[in-house]
């Protein structure tokens, strides 16, 4: 099982001329402790669930190509990508650039975005909810030529590209064999957004919640009727961990939490934790990485 680490918050001690020291030190700890991912949220304003629309908040990729030329092996996404933040063919271009300069180890998580205050804030369309899931499924179409190298005229309903050139390619995820980087659909609309991933994704983010495994399930019906193996879509999910910063905290609650997830079929649990801009927090979770290494999740 891998872990990766998500830091969705950045009102941090110190103030603004922190914040990079601080992202900096997280992400270099996060890639030398052996953590699998490092992912940032891609919004305008914090979200109300972290605090305040005022607290700040750094645009996700500007911040992951600062944490890239901070690391070497840690994969590097965003959670997630609101489809009505950038034009489809820029966001190709925008993730592939991320790829090359990481050697290989982006991800494009990508959503059909919910926070409608963001965007009249800075002025940016926000469309119906089918209108948003109709564009999502086109970007989804178009970024996956662009990863494979199909620079084909697209028309599309609401998008028109008469040569979507990618030039650099991606190098692709480095761990795998994969062409392109993975493409990760986040949310857990059982109609629409699990039947995109059906279809088109590489991999999935859902909620360590009560109903997983019902997601799961539809998720697994949605591959059926469409003819995708199940097994291809790396199953991850996001979670909170309240460990403290003390690198000597016991890890053994988490770890059951993990078996747990990965006897769900979980592969990649990435976890959120309150304290992230402490020292130590990133090393304690460092510490869960390695015991759960070896733990295969069921149907792999």
């Amino acid at each position: 099982m891998r872990l990766g680490l998500t830091v969705p918050a950045f009102r941090w001690p110190g103030g603004p001329a922190r914040i990079g020291p601080i992202l900096g030190r997280i992400a270099r700890d996060a890639d030398t402790h052996g953590l699998a991912s490092l992912w940032l949220m891609d919004h305008y304003f914090q979200v109300t669930i972290n605090g305040r629309a005022e607290d700040p908040m750094l645009d996700g990729y500007a911040a992951l190509s600062f944490a890239a030329a901070l690391t070497s092996d840690i994969s590097l996404g965003t959670l997630c990508t609101g489809v009505t933040y950038r034009h489809p063919g820029l966001l190709g271009k925008l993730v592939t650039t991320l790829d090359v300069l990481s050697g290989g180890r982006a991800y494009l998580g990508i959503g059909a975005a919910w926070y409608r205050e963001e965007h009249d804030g800075l002025g940016v369309t926000f469309p119906p909810m089918a209108e948003r899931f109709e564009r999502l499924e086109e970007t989804l179409q178009i970024t996956g030529r662009m990863f494979a190298n199909d620079d084909s005229p697209y028309i599309g309903t609401h998008y028109r590209l008469a040569r979507p050139l990618n030039s650099p390619p991606p190098l692709g995820r480095v761990d795998t064999a994969r062409p392109h980087p993975p493409i990760l659909v986040g949310g857990t609309g059982e109609r629409k957004t699990l039947r995109l991933v059906a279809q088109y994704a590489d991999a999935c983010n859902l909620y360590d919640a009560p109903d997983l495994p019902h997601k799961l399930a539809v998720l697994r019906e949605h591959c059926d009727r469409l003819g995708r193996p199940y097994e291809e879509i790396e199953k991850t999910v996001l979670s909170q961990f309240k460990l403290k910063d003390d690198p000597r905290t016991d890890p053994a609650a988490s770890v059951a939490h993990l078996e747990r997830l990965a006897a769900l079929g979980i592969d990649h649990v990435i976890v959120s934790l309150p304290a992230v801009h402490n020292e130590n927090a990133v090393i304690s979770l460092g510490k869960v990485a390695a015991e759960v290494a070896d733990l295969v999740p069921a149907g792999r």
